[in-house]
C-alpha cells in the first residue's frame, strides 16, 4: 500500500468516526445545526477575521469534546457491561467537559453577534460583498458540513470514496460559482465549470460515485455557494 492510499484511508477512517458520532448523537446533530446556523449568522454580520477565527476555534472545540465524550462513552461500556459508580463518575466528567465547551460557545456566540443583533440595513449587504474571502471559507465549510450531514443519512462506501452524495462534487461545483462571482469574466467561468465537470466525470469514471450521487454533490454546492455568493 503506498503513502497516498494510506494516506486516504486515515482519512476515512476519520470521517467515518464523525459520521457515525453524527449519526448516533443527538447532541452531535444539534451541535452541527448551530454550527451551520452560526456560519449563517457570520456572513449575515460580516464578521471581522478574528472574530471568523474565534468563532471556527469554537465550534471545534464543541464538536472535538462531544467526539472524545463519545468516545470515551463506548470505551467505558466496553470495559465494564455492569453498573460501576466509578464508570458512572467517568462519563460524567466527559459529559460535563461538552457542557462547559457548550456554555463557551453560546458566551461567545452572544459576544460575536451582539452588535449584529439590531436590525439590518442596506450598507450591511454592500459590506458582504466587499468580503469575498470571508464568503469562499464560509461557503466551503457549509458545502463539507452539509455533505456530512447528508452522507451520515444515506451512508454507503467510505466518506471520500462514495455515498451520497459526492463531496468532490460538491466542493468542485461550489468552487465554480465562486470563481465566477470573483473572476466576473466569462471565460474564466466556463473553464471553472469545465474543470468542476471534469471532476463530476472523473468521479463516475472512476466508479466511486454514481451518476445521482454526483449529480447531488453538485447541487448543493451549487446551491451553498449561489445562497452566499448571489442572493445576499
Amino acid at each position: 500500500m503506498n503513502l497516498i492510499q494510506r494516506l486516504i484511508n486515515s482519512f476515512n477512517y476519520a470521517i467515518t468516526g464523525i459520521i457515525r458520532v453524527l449519526k448516533d448523537e443527538l447532541n452531535m446533530k444539534i451541535h452541527f445545526i448551530f454550527a451551520i446556523l452560526a456560519l449563517i449568522c457570520g456572513v449575515l454580520f460580516n464578521l471581522s477575521k478574528v472574530e471568523l477565527l474565534v468563532l471556527f476555534l469554537t465550534i471545534t472545540l464543541v464538536i472535538f469534546a462531544e467526539m472524545i465524550n463519545t468516545a470515551i462513552e463506548e470505551l467505558s461500556d466496553l470495559v465494564c457491561q455492569d453498573f460501576s459508580p466509578k464508570i458512572k463518575l467517568i462519563k460524567d466528567i466527559a459529559a460535563g467537559a461538552v457542557l462547559v465547551t457548550a456554555i463557551n460557545a453560546l458566551i461567545i456566540g452572544y459576544i460575536i453577534f451582539f452588535k449584529g443583533l439590531r436590525p439590518l440595513t442596506l450598507n450591511l449587504l454592500y459590506q458582504i460583498h466587499q468580503t469575498p474571502i470571508h464568503l469562499t471559507f464560509i461557503a466551503l465549510v457549509l458545502v463539507l458540513l452539509i455533505t456530512i450531514v447528508v452522507k451520515s443519512k444515506f451512508n454507503k462506501g467510505t466518506p471520500l470514496q462514495g455515498g451520497m452524495p459526492s463531496g468532490h462534487s460538491a466542493v468542485a461545483f461550489c468552487l465554480v460559482i465562486i470563481i465566477s462571482t470573483l473572476a466576473n469574466d466569462a471565460l474564466v467561468a466556463t473553464l471553472s465549470l469545465l474543470l468542476g465537470l471534469l471532476v463530476a466525470q472523473s468521479r463516475i469514471e472512476g466508479q466511486i460515485h454514481s451518476f445521482w450521487e454526483v449529480v447531488c454533490g453538485a447541487i448543493v454546492g451549487l446551491l451553498v455557494a449561489i445562497l452566499i455568493f448571489q442572493l445576499l
